[in-house]
């Protein structure tokens, strides 16, 4: 019988029944067990006012133990859902639970709201995976709850027990240049690159013209070694600055360090999944209980001309396992002792009963 069920509702308007039939969906796949946890979704018309829905999911499940957040578009492995008001959960039951405030070093699912990112949270000793939430342009309302209510202080965080966890990151990038070194940095400002100004290298490392700013992102590691083991971290462009021959980034950079320049790419994002569930299945041996997925807004079905290649992915290579995410304004996912923040990604949190 299954420990981790979900369901998914969508409606003409922001009802809280919606939340109530998602979770009544996920109970009924339980059969006779109880839950003891319950992880809801709603897609962003509810980011006003979700207290409604959020105490009808209590109620359909007779559990306070009610953690989410909204966001621009939702799914399960049933489907995904943008532009259109939908409730996604997924409930917990016997063995397998969702704990909120973790305290012990385990992996912590973490949802934030994007008021509430700061690095002493997100690098503080522990390894979180998740997403951050908000609207289609990053501006507008949006929530996070756990306990079955809103959460002053923006964020949240759980871990699970009863299952072992991996997650995988997908950057879903074509490399396009060879490796450069940084030899002057001041903060986000890229200076010297291979002894030579900062702007005029960037050009000159695309022979054709250079695809769209935005869908560039330089990978920065501290030595090459790391870079090619894929220890880097991502940072996007923000401006080119002429009088300065510089590159502005939007993470801060330090000389000695490596960089080289990748495209997003759908291919390569598709590719780069199927690779990852693949080794990982592998690894364990055995097919996982539930994931937990957390994909850029820029990634899925915008990404992939209309479809969720992502999605598809996962209920190819774990057919029927439970899953439940959203498309974000960012996601997170540990690195070294602490986390970071990245740009145009995929997060999935892969859990396997002990």
């Amino acid at each position: 019988m299954n420990e981790v069920a979900t369901g998914l509702a969508v409606g003409n308007t922001a009802r809280p029944e919606l939340a109530a039939e998602a979770v009544q969906q996920a109970m009924q796949k339980l059969g006779d067990r109880v839950p003891n946890s319950v992880l809801l979704f709603l897609t962003e018309e509810f980011a006003a006012d979700p207290q409604p829905a959020i105490r009808a999911a209590a109620a359909a499940s007779s559990c306070l133990q009610v953690m989410g957040c909204s966001a621009p578009g939702i799914f399960t492995e049933q489907d995904w859902v943008l532009d259109t008001p939908a409730a996604a959960a997924m409930v917990f039951s016997g063995d397998v639970t969702m704990l909120p405030k973790p305290e012990g070093p385990e992996l912590r699912m973490a949802l934030t709201a994007p008021n509430a990112l700061n690095t002493v949270w997100l690098q503080s000793p522990a390894l979180r995976f998740g997403g951050v939430s908000g609207d289609a342009t990053g501006q507008g309302p949006f929530s996070v709850w756990q306990h079955a209510k809103g959460t002053p202080v923006g964020h949240c965080e759980a871990a699970f027990r009863g299952v072992n966890a991996a997650v995988l990151v997908s950057h879903g990038l074509r490399i396009l240049t060879s490796i450069q070194t940084i030899d002057a940095a001041s903060d986000y400002d890229l200076l010297q690159l291979n002894a030579q100004a900062a702007l005029p290298m960037f050009h000159l490392s695309f022979p054709d013209t250079a695809p769209s700013s935005h869908l560039l992102m330089a990978m920065v590691a501290d030595s090459e070694a790391q870079l090619l083991a894929g220890d880097f971290q991502l940072a996007g462009i923000v401006s080119e600055n002429a009088a300065q021959q510089s590159l502005t980034l939007t993470k801060p950079l330090r000389a000695g360090q490596v960089v080289c320049w990748g495209v997003r790419a759908a291919d390569a994002a598709e590719a780069e999944l199927q690779g990852l569930i693949a080794n990982q299945l592998a690894a364990w041996g055995r097919q996982p209980a539930f994931g937990l997925f957390f994909s850029c807004l820029g990634r899925g079905p915008y990404l992939y001309n209309g479809m969720d290649r992502d999605l598809d992915a996962l209920r190819l290579r774990c057919p029927g396992m439970p899953l439940i995410g959203f498309y974000g304004n960012g996601e997170i996912a540990p690195h070294g002792q602490g986390s970071e923040l990245l740009e145009y990604s995929a997060v999935l949190g892969l859990f396997a009963k002990d």
